[in-house]
């Protein structure tokens, strides 16, 4: 580990930082300290981190902006890999868009909406990035990510870029095969249509403004906690349970809404998993249906 450290500390795979909080670098601000987080400055860059990483054996975790991931008290043992500006862009090609895995989400959106595209006005306000989105098939008002994407260029954990077809990606409820077998997703392509620009930026601004209004955005929370039951929605039945407003240590569901869980300003990740073990035995007791987490839980507990 040691020489792997010596190595990434050259410069030459881009920013190094030692023992870094990684609080700071996630929505719900909560989490302990990285062995070592990298901030490749350049596609290339990361490629080459990455090969480095597998010579040595040496594991490591994604990080885009941190949202839907609770990061342990502990921290994260090896290296944390931080998309850097690189990996945030964007261009349209007709009616086509090729997005960087560090792209904002939300700005792709409105963006879109901008060029006259319609396809991605349900993630006008969804927090993360692209690669993110590509990862858990992130998806609001009846759409997701599946429905539109055409394919995505992957870094593998040995090093080795592949472009990836929608249907390779087995896509399901926010589930994709990335989630068993990791990569790192550098780029997405999305297949979006033209439709009349006045109604795409109406509805995506629709859409942002419902969320502003029905959820806790300009708190620290990482989004939905909970998945929603076939049948079901998690929210109304955290709600029904009684459990707006719960609290555990720093960590509180939302009275604003039940499905997400507010940092109130000294929450521990340890907070966050006893509220969310609570919620879920209270929700099953009531009504025998088990919430299942959406939140990607890291570190070391």
């Amino acid at each position: 580990m040691q020489q792997v450290i010596s190595q990434l500390l050259s410069g030459a795979y881009g920013e190094c930082l030692l023992n870094e909080p990684l609080a700071p670098h996630t929505t719900w601000k909560i989490g302990g300290p990285a062995d070592v987080l990298l901030i490749p400055e350049t596609k290339e860059q990361l490629v080459e981190a990455v090969k480095l990483l597998h010579r040595h054996q040496t594991s490591w975790t994604v990080l885009g902006r941190g949202s839907n991931m609770l990061v342990a008290d502990k921290g994260i043992r090896g290296i944390v890999l931080k998309l850097g500006p690189s990996m945030e862009t964007l261009r349209f090609e007709g009616d086509i868009a090729y997005a960087g895995g560090a792209y904002s989400l939300i700005k792709l959106s409105v963006m879109a909406s901008k060029e006259g595209l319609t396809g991605f006005e349900f993630a006008g306000g969804i927090p993360g990035t692209v690669g993110g989105a590509v990862y858990m098939n992130a998806g609001a008002h009846g759409s997701d990510v599946s429905r539109i994407l055409l394919r995505a260029e992957v870094l593998l954990p040995t090093g080795e870029l592949v472009t990836m077809q929608q249907a390779d990606f087995e896509y399901d409820y926010r589930h994709s095969l990335l989630q068993k077998e990791p990569g790192i997703v550098t780029e997405a392509v999305f297949q979006l249509q033209y439709g009349n620009k006045k109604e795409i930026t109406e509805t995506t601004a629709a859409y942002k403004e419902r969320r502003l209004r029905t959820q806790p955005l300009q708190l620290a929370t990482c989004g939905s906690v909970f998945r929603n039951p076939e049948g079901h929605y998690a929210a109304k039945l955290i709600e029904e349970a009684g459990l707006k407003g719960y609290k555990v240590g720093g960590a509180e569901v939302s009275p604003l809404h039940a499905n997400f869980i507010v940092n109130t300003g000294k929450a521990t990740a340890q907070d966050v998993l006893t509220l969310i073990e609570q919620v879920q035995r209270i929700v099953f007791e009531k009504n025998g249906i088990k919430l299942v987490p959406e939140v990607l839980v890291v570190g070391e507990r």
